[in-house]
């Protein structure tokens, strides 16, 4: 058997992939390892990836409210899972037709989602419009309504259609008598699916990272999401550190593990998509072998 020749491009290449993957998974094991620390241990050594003195009172302190973090759970989830299926289903059907070029009117909604990418009504403007129009203050629809339809993620998905989708195919289903119902839920959606896959794992970052929606139209602590929920938090747990000393409260400062608590609950926030995204990348990949076109 020959021997395969690793050539010195391909070794710089892999270190370079290395030293990234590198950048990015330290912090993250910086994060898990100060999470795990006494808060005594920390002030003294710093941030360690192994922790100096193990201790579990970052989430013994996290869990004193485990009822509300576990509401604000159920809160984001079915917000990330509704809101993603509804976006990703909007925005496929909203980018298909601008794919086909015997839709007349594709130049003009593709300027209508193009434009949107440029100009905006603002933040007050969408405000007024939320609260006064639609009458979506703490609703949860207004955690799910705003980033339905992304102008960029059409855009991609116009692309994704437009490079590999053989207009040949949708000639054939038409001669075969399919309507257009037909040939898009059976035929292009099958081959869309590493498109979809992509477009559904940016709406699902975009819905669990969001806090600014429930920090503009969430009065309702019943209906706080997680994120906007542990930035409260955090917020809280930094008032209490700045207020100590005016208050008198240094004993019961001593017993909150300031710095430990905020890598505990970045690990809260962050662990649910580490465990989904590997399945989004199984999906993403198998989409790809379905999506192939056999001459």
């Amino acid at each position: 058997m020959k021997k395969r020749k690793i050539s010195i491009g391909n070794i710089i290449l892999y270190s370079v992939y290395v030293l990234i993957a590198a950048a990015c998974i330290y912090p993250l094991l910086v994060v898990l390892g100060v999470s795990f620390t006494n808060e005594s241990s920390i002030s003294e050594y710093g941030f360690n990836v192994i922790p100096k003195m193990f201790s579990l009172d970052s989430y013994r302190y996290i869990i004193a409210s485990k009822s509300t973090i576990l509401r604000a759970y159920g809160v984001t989830i079915f917000v990330t899972v509704i809101g993603t299926v509804i976006s990703t289903l909007v925005v496929a059907l909203y980018a298909y037709p601008l794919s086909r070029k015997d839709f007349k009117y594709r130049k003009i909604f593709t300027f209508i989602a193009f434009f949107t990418m440029l100009f905006s009504g603002g933040t007050v403007a969408g405000y007024m419009v939320t609260t006064g129009v639609l009458h979506l203050k703490n609703s949860i629809w207004v955690l799910i309504l705003p980033y339905v339809m992304n102008a960029w993620h059409v855009i991609v998905m116009r692309s994704f259609y437009t490079m590999s989708i053989p207009s040949a195919i949708i000639e054939a289903a038409q001669i075969d008598g399919a309507n257009e119902y037909q040939i898009y839920f059976r035929i292009i959606m099958q081959l869309s699916l590493p498109g979809l896959a992509t477009i559904a794992l940016f709406s699902t970052l975009t819905y669990w990272n969001d806090w600014w929606l429930p920090l503009l139209y969430i009065t309702d602590s019943k209906k706080y999401n997680l994120q906007y929920l542990l930035q409260s938090m955090i917020s809280n747990i930094q008032n209490l550190t700045e207020n100590s000393a005016q208050m008198g409260s240094a004993n019961l400062l001593a017993n909150v593990p300031k710095e430990g608590a905020r890598m505990a609950l970045c690990i809260i926030a962050t662990a649910p998509i580490l465990f989904v995204y590997p399945f989004f990348q199984k999906y993403f990949i198998q989409g790809l072998t379905v999506g192939s076109v056999k001459e």
